[in-house]
């Protein structure tokens, strides 16, 4: 019997709120830090929203056998799905090439360019392992390079994904280089909806290091930001806010940042753009 994949990895969710320690600078962030923080987490996002859509290519194959079966099955699957992919199947290892053919190549709502090299490392019931690399993965609106590994749980019906990966938004070169330990689950409607994310993130970048603690965030795979949940996150100056995402309506959705006595609220647009609430 054919098993989706999506299954997610027996993790101990992480602790996931990055309170103030002695050395934090406990002044409320500014209005540009405010704006600025939001900036730098929702190209985090984007990036962590991208390469777990291109993941998602990867979990149609049938549990129990072979690792180089499974790989064979991966490359059926791609290939009904899109067209415009170069495949490269070597053993247990799938080389996807996105839009060196002709057809279509969007998949979860981005459509792929770049290199996308999937490794079926384990597929026993209850042990699966598949990682993933990627070469100047795009969907037009950032670059992703690097790699994850992604382990399944079938009993708790997630997926626990490790990363390591530099972004690069294509719009005005604003880049970083970070990593990550997330438990994904899927959204109520299925996993064609999104996942719901709990974990946490860490980048550096041209302003310095960022932490991100993830609480609850649910995702569609059409959106530039969660629809629902939190984000923690320590600035480079040491500042500390709290990001609370609601949807306002099918395509924008209301971000309120608190910081000790202060709070900004912002709109992201589907198209990513961020204006004042």
């Amino acid at each position: 019997m054919r098993t989706k994949a999506f299954l997610g990895a027996a993790s101990i969710v992480l602790g996931l709120s990055l309170t103030a320690c002695p050395k934090d600078n406990a002044e409320p962030v500014t209005t540009a830090e405010a704006s600025q923080a939001l900036d730098e987490s929702t190209l985090s996002s984007q990036a962590q929203e991208l390469t777990s859509s291109s993941i998602e290519i990867s979990t149609n194959f049938t549990l129990g056998g072979a690792v180089e079966q499974a790989a064979d099955q991966l490359r059926a699957f791609v290939a009904s799905q899109l067209p415009c992919a170069a495949l490269t199947l070597t053993g247990n290892t799938l080389t996807i090439v996105y839009g060196a053919n002709a057809g279509n190549c969007t998949y979860k709502g981005h459509t792929f360019s770049g290199q996308h090299t999937i490794t079926v490392v384990r597929a026993a019931s209850g042990d699966v392992e598949v990682d993933h690399a990627w070469k100047d993965l795009s969907n037009g609106v950032l670059k992703v390079n690097g790699t994850a590994q992604v382990t399944w749980s079938f009993s708790a019906a997630s997926r626990r994904v490790v990363h390591d990966v530099s972004w690069t938004r294509i719009s005005d070169g604003l880049s970083a280089k970070g990593s990550g330990d997330e438990t994904q689950k899927a959204l109520s409607g299925g996993l064609i909806e999104g996942i719901r994310v709990d974990g946490t993130r860490a980048w550096d970048g041209k302003s310095g290091h960022w932490d991100l603690g993830i609480n609850g965030v649910e995702w569609r795979w059409i959106d530039p930001v969660p629809q629902a949940g939190n984000y923690t996150l320590a600035m480079p100056n040491k500042k500390s806010l709290t990001m609370t995402f609601s949807r306002v309506d099918d395509t924008h959705i209301k971000v309120v940042l608190t910081s000790g006595d202060k709070t900004f609220s912002f709109v992201v647009a589907k198209t990513g753009q961020i204006t004042g609430a």
